[in-house]
């Protein structure tokens, strides 16, 4: 087809459509594709980006109209009423527990519950997500009871922000150990407010300054209030009781302090806590609802899941009839079993639930086949030059504490004005399953140095596409990263003086206009240059030549000492006494200059 002639093209189409639509061979699109990075095959299908790219290159005036898929419709229409703040009430703040295996935050939500549920449990471990509403004296709050922060982490890996407070349980006869720090590492990746609870206050051994100090010491986000931080510190005692009135207290009020709002008298929408197929009820899932008010009887889809909700029951396994906001429920319904953290909204209409939840599974299908891109040492340039990182994220493990200490301050020194080293979490101990999550989470990258990956660790991180390196000495852990940062640094502009001419005589020329008659008095002038013209010690034009002659011969460079015409581009007025000086400039690769510290 002519150039001008426009094609309409509705994307997402395969490779095989566009070019019966562009007229151009498959090959010779695969090619160009191949030319951008893009490893593809004939039934692949482009996306709208793809095929803007493509009409460029073969010259067509490819215009492309996206059909809005029944999601985008839906969701658009939802976005275009958004709520007024008349109708935004307050809601309970959500909080995840989370801290190290026997400090005790299941005992801690028993006892703030009142409920013997940390007995029933195998191994004194949490085996499952709960969701718990408790009423406190200045308002309700909900807790959720996470069985590790690598749930918490994966949930948000699908979308699902549930937490507005993560409560920090450290038993205060043990102090600080690597599982806290990692649950304070992944609280701060999620930009939640973090509270320290400061366990078994009852125990002899129980020493709340050396935690303070631990945990402030290692991260002055922390420091505590009595010490002029922002980090509330609470000593509770889940045996006794200690404590707990005056954490709720500061929970129930960090509904003010964050402006928690909601409005309930929307359609709900929400995330799924967890979900299973059990026998007799079918498929159940532990909804939070975060907006609107759910109803029994409500038609609702989560993830690839749709259904009406045939029962609904709260935390004590209560049947209700409705949910506001921040309300944890147990649902019956789906059709199928939806993923944790998958965000969850009602309809009017059965249909429209289902037709979205269809064209999920077939995306999902469709992309099973695509590897999920994260963030590689390789590619650190490309991803930073297509505007997509503004700064490397490292999850760091190595086999000792003082290493952990000399690598953190040394990576963290790499940090400039342009790019910003961050590092998530730094810990002692083999890379695992917690340390992948977290990287593929935050798309972040595994440094390891003297540390072993656990095979658990390496499937996933190989499944999600994670990088793990590992290193044997720390200099070339520093010397690599600091390559990789210098590649994200634009290169420097540095201009070298290379001649200078002095205008002895200027030729009219009627056809090429000012020809200036000179003789180089330093350096080597050569056609590439660029120039400025002088006059009385000012610049008076800035600009490249336009020619460069030896008599009448063209001339790729003239000597020191010789003469020459030279002709200024897009400048007539040379005049005789001018200076014409040359110059190119050059780009150096930068190196990296720490950045200075505020005072």
């Amino acid at each position: 087809p002519p150039p001008d002639r426009q094609i309409d093209v509705a994307a997402p189409i395969s490779v095989k459509d566009f070019c019966a639509l562009i007229g151009v061979k498959a090959n010779l699109v695969l090619k160009k594709l191949l030319d951008h990075g893009k490893l593809v095959t004939i039934n692949h299908a482009l996306e709208a980006d793809d095929c803007e790219t493509m009409g460029l290159e073969f010259n067509r005036n490819v215009v492309v109209k996206k059909t809005r898929s029944q999601e985008e419709k839906h969701f658009d229409d939802i976005a275009e009423a958004p709520d007024k703040p008349e109708d935004l009430l307050p809601r309970p703040p959500v909080v995840t527990i989370m801290g190290h295996v026997d400090h005790g935050k299941t005992s801690l939500l028993d006892r703030i519950r009142s409920a013997n549920v940390a007995g029933g449990e195998s191994g004194g471990i949490t085996q499952h997500i709960g969701a718990y509403k408790v009423a406190a004296p200045h308002g309700s709050v909900v807790f959720l009871d996470t069985p590790g922060h690598e749930a918490f982490t994966a949930m948000r890996a699908r979308g699902a922000n549930v937490t507005d407070v993560v409560v920090i349980v450290v038993a205060a006869d043990d102090g600080v150990m690597p599982q806290t720090e990692e649950a304070i590492d992944h609280a701060k990746a999620a930009g939640a407010t973090i509270i320290v609870a400061m366990n078994k206050m009852d125990k002899k051994g129980a020493n709340p300054m050396r935690i303070m100090q631990q945990i402030s010491g290692a991260d002055p986000d922390l420091t505590p209030e009595e010490w002029g931080g922002k980090t509330y510190y609470a000593k509770v005692s889940a045996v006794t009781g200690e404590g707990i009135e005056d954490l709720l207290e500061r929970l129930a009020l960090e509904t003010q302090v964050l402006e928690l709002k909601a409005n309930p008298a929307r359609p709900a929408s929400g995330a799924v806590l967890e979900a299973r197929m059990t026998e007799g009820k079918g498929v159940t899932a532990t909804l939070l609802v975060q907006n609107g008010t759910l109803k029994r009887g409500d038609v609702i889809l989560a993830g690839r899941a749709w259904g009406r909700v045939r029962n609904m029951y709260d935390d004590h396994g209560k049947s209700i009839e409705s949910a506001p906001p921040a309300t944890p429920v147990m649902v019956a319904g789906l059709n199928v079993v939806p993923d944790a953290g998958d965000r969850f909204h009602s309809f009017k209409e059965i249909t429209k639930a289902r037709s979205i939840a269809e064209e999920r599974a077939m995306k999902v299908r469709e992309t099973a086949i695509l590897e999920r891109k994260h963030i590689k040492m390789e590619n650190l340039f490309q991803s930073i030059e297509a505007g997509k990182l503004r700064e490397v994220r490292i999850v760091l493990k190595t086999d000792v504490k003082g290493s952990v200490e000399v690598l953190k301050k040394s990576l963290e020194e790499l940090t400039t004005g342009e790019v910003r080293l961050r590092i998530l979490h730094a810990g002692v101990g083999n890379v695992n399953e917690s340390d992948v999550i977290l990287a593929d989470a935050s798309d972040a990258i595994i440094l390891g140095f003297h540390t072993v990956v656990e095979d658990r660790a390496r499937s996933i991180a190989t499944e999600k596409g994670v990088q793990i390196r590992q290193y044997e000495v720390i200099y070339h852990i520093v010397e690599e990263m600091k390559l990789a940062l210098e590649g994200l640094l634009e290169p420097a502009r540095v201009e070298t003086i290379t001649a200078h001419a002095g205008v002895k005589q200027v030729f009219k020329i009627s056809r090429s206009g000012n020809i200036a008659g000179c003789v180089v008095t330093d350096g080597k002038m050569e056609r590439s240059n660029q120039v400025r013209v002088k006059r009385d010690g000012k610049v008076v034009h800035d600009g490249r030549l336009e020619s460069l002659k030896r008599f009448k011969d063209d001339v790729k460079e003239v000597a020191e000492g010789f003469e020459c015409g030279i002709k200024v581009a897009h400048f007539d007025s040379i005049q005789v006494g001018d200076v014409i000086e040359a110059y190119k400039i050059e780009e150096v690769a930068r190196k990296l200059e720490r950045k200075p510290e505020s005072r």
